[in-house]
């Protein structure tokens, strides 16, 4: 989706407008498609899920915008900061997310080869740096609100995952083409449109599918896992990106610290993944002892 994202927003730079046409595919496609598995428990949950749209509608866009100025592996670097501040935060939730050193200090190995990947990086990215922050925080937001709404640990809403879906879609749609309208790029889209090329348009057309099923798909592993892991697990899946725009598509030359701070990051999020597999591991031998115990006290009864 981020390459996808990079060639459309290069050759339809309506930054608003893009997003809005993603959106409205996705809220279209759920209605006419989905509509069976719509549900909401009561209008106080759906007022809840609400809170939501705000911080979705920014990530989407902040993320076009990032796209726009700087190169992908910039975008892909500077997030792998983004669960050490959703780390802390869920510390404080009603379940709170188990923290060890090890968590820790993968999260640490992360920020570090962030680091050394933009300590190389040229003056001219400093306006993509600020979007890639913004859409990092607005993301780190985004995933806390969904975890703590999805998870049955923490605070759920009675709502389906294609109504949450929709909500998102839907609602932060409004926004967005109010945005669209007033920067102007309404008038822009006949001329832009006739500029396109069929490989352009099939990209574009791509970002919206790819864009739905990320959407739902991202809700429902959201209800799964917790929102440090998420973001963490989003960041390692894509960082066969800066390969790919480093040597495969040759836009972007990568220094030898820049590749290795990309290295590094990388094996940071593995060095997560490890962590979190064993505080898993732990908890799973801790459960079986309290209805072995409860099994035996009822037969001696």
């Amino acid at each position: 989706m981020l390459y996808f994202n990079k060639i459309a927003v290069g050759a339809f730079p309506l930054e608003c407008t893009l997003v809005a046409l993603q959106m409205a595919f996705a809220a279209v496609s759920l209605l006419v498609g989905g509509w069976q598995s719509l549900h909401v428990g009561s209008a106080k949950d759906l007022l809840r899920w609400c809170m939501v749209v705000p911080f979705f509608t920014g990530m989407l866009l902040s993320s076009i915008l990032a796209l726009k100025h700087a190169s992908m592996s910039l975008v892909i670097t500077l997030r792998a900061l983004s669960p050490l501040g959703s780390l802390l935060v869920e510390r404080f939730y009603p379940d709170p997310l188990e923290v060890s050193t090890g968590v820790v200090l993968s999260i640490i190995v992360m920020g570090l080869g962030g680091t050394m990947y933009c300590s190389q990086l040229d003056h001219s990215h400093l306006q993509g740096v600020f979007w890639v922050i913004l859409n990092a925080i607005i993301a780190v937001c985004d995933r806390l609100l969904q975890r703590l709404m999805l998870s049955k640990d923490q605070n759920p809403v009675d709502l389906s995952k294609t109504t949450c879906t929709l909500i998102n879609n839907g609602c932060g749609l409004i926004p967005v083409a109010i945005a669209a309208y007033c920067m102007g790029e309404f008038s822009e889209v006949p001329h832009v449109v006739a500029q396109l090329t069929l490989w352009h348009k099939v990209v574009i057309a791509l970002t919206c599918v790819i864009g739905l099923g990320i959407s739902y798909c991202g809700i429902w592993a959201q209800s799964l896992i917790s929102a440090t892991s998420f973001l963490v697990m989003t960041n390692a899946n894509k960082f066969v990106i800066i390969g790919i725009e480093a040597f495969g598509l040759h836009t972007k030359v990568l220094s030898r610290t820049q590749t290795i701070g990309a290295s590094v990051t990388l094996i940071g999020a593995c060095l997560y993944a490890q962590a979190r597999k064993k505080i898993e591991a732990k908890a799973k031998e801790k459960q079986p002892i309290l209805p072995v115990q409860n099994e035996a006290k009822k037969v001696q009864m």
